[in-house]
């Protein structure tokens, strides 16, 4: 019990200390220097479902200099037609057909490198289908790069829960970042193995985008908004990962299918398919964020209230990375089976890569 309250004590000071190193977006109507135009990229397959709340988001930007290119990357479903619909007579707005799927490329990948072909903007917004944006969310973003002589910004959306797996799953994105990533190294060193980036939200300086090769550069990778923004660390740049949740939601699951198949495609690859990492993390998140469950219930049966602070320390220090990312707080209390979701599609994952078995995601496979 001695090791176990030390411990999560100081990963929720931890927790709290550094989520001061994520800038939050700037509050209303902040200026931009010079207006430069500005290129909203969409890649899009069978998203019908997402097409209304889109494209009405993008249609309330209040950016002054900007053009919508969305590529259509052969739906088969109404996602064609329920474009054409929304859109209407707007000039701002260009629907692309995409190219067949070369065998050595990732499907979003390939989509993003055609629509980039397509942009004119100085610089370029890759952005997903199931965001949902605030009128000002564009012109936040550039002047907060701009503020901090960035050359790339990324951040995590909040989230939308639907199905009972995202809600072990999904919050698990924000607490691996305020967590295990150190924002300090992320943000203001040029060291890209502490890196983190989501592509629902990614804004690039064009010239630099495309001195690193671009999404080419990456075309194979399932975790491509990660690795490109290591490429941009690389080359001497900076990238910023900030807390775009006030002006930023995302609903990125209908369906439990499609939460486990989400996360068993990214998991075990974003962690560069390290066995040893996985069985580590295993056991960290085990012996941390399980066993306080086991022993709370028995602190409650034999009262030994002493027994309950492990479950409440680990709450406390999910329920402060729900508050600071607009989360449903009361989810936090469930960490202890968000922990174990998460452990269970790892090891998941990880079976199926040393087996070369592929991952699936939207009709395509994957190894």
């Amino acid at each position: 019990m001695w090791i176990f309250i030390p411990c999560l004590a100081a990963f929720l000071l931890w927790t709290i200390f550094n989520s001061f190193f994520m800038p939050s977006l700037p509050k209303k109507n902040p200026a931009v220097n010079g207006y430069p135009l500005l290129s909203v990229l969409v890649p899009m397959r069978n998203e019908e479902r997402n097409v209304k709340s889109l494209v009405a988001s993008l249609k309330n930007s209040t950016y002054p200099k900007i053009e919508f290119i969305i590529l259509n990357d052969q739906s088969t479903d109404r996602t064609q037609q329920l474009l054409e619909e929304e859109i209407g007579g707007d000039s701002r707005f260009t629907i692309l057909q995409g190219a067949e799927l070369p065998t050595d490329w990732v499907g979003k990948v390939h989509a993003c490198h055609q629509l980039q072909k397509a942009a004119a903007g100085e610089l370029l917004m890759f952005v997903d289908a199931d965001i949902n944006f605030g009128p000002e969310a564009f012109q936040q973003s550039i002047a907060l790069m701009q503020q901090k002589n960035a050359k790339s910004l990324s951040g995590f959306p909040a989230f939308e829960v639907a199905p009972f797996l995202s809600k072990l799953l999904v919050p698990m994105q924000h607490f691996v970042v305020f967590f295990h990533l150190p924002l300090g190294l992320a943000n203001y060193a040029s060291f890209p193995a502490a890196t983190a980036a989501h592509g629902a939200w990614m804004l690039f300086d064009r010239k630099v985008y495309e001195d690193i090769g671009g999404h080419q550069s990456v075309r194979n990778s399932l975790v491509e908004d990660v690795h490109i923004s290591r490429e941009i660390k690389k080359a001497g740049h900076r990238m910023l990962l900030a807390n775009i949740t006030e002006s930023v939601s995302s609903k990125m699951y209908d369906t439990n299918k499609e939460v486990w198949e989400g996360f068993l495609k990214n998991s075990y690859t974003g962690i560069g398919r390290s066995p040893v990492m996985a069985v580590l993390l295993t056991l960290f998140y085990i012996l941390f964020y399980v066993i306080p469950f086991a022993l709370a219930v028995i602190g409650i049966f034999m009262l030994k209230p002493l027994f309950v602070v492990p479950y409440l320390l680990i709450c406390l220090q999910q329920l402060y990375i729900m508050l600071r990312t607009r989360q449903n707080p009361l989810l936090a209390f469930l960490m202890p089976f968000q922990a174990g979701a998460m452990i269970a599609v790892l090891l998941h994952a990880m079976q199926k890569s040393r087996r070369r078995q592929s991952y699936s995601w939207k009709g395509r496979n994957y190894l």
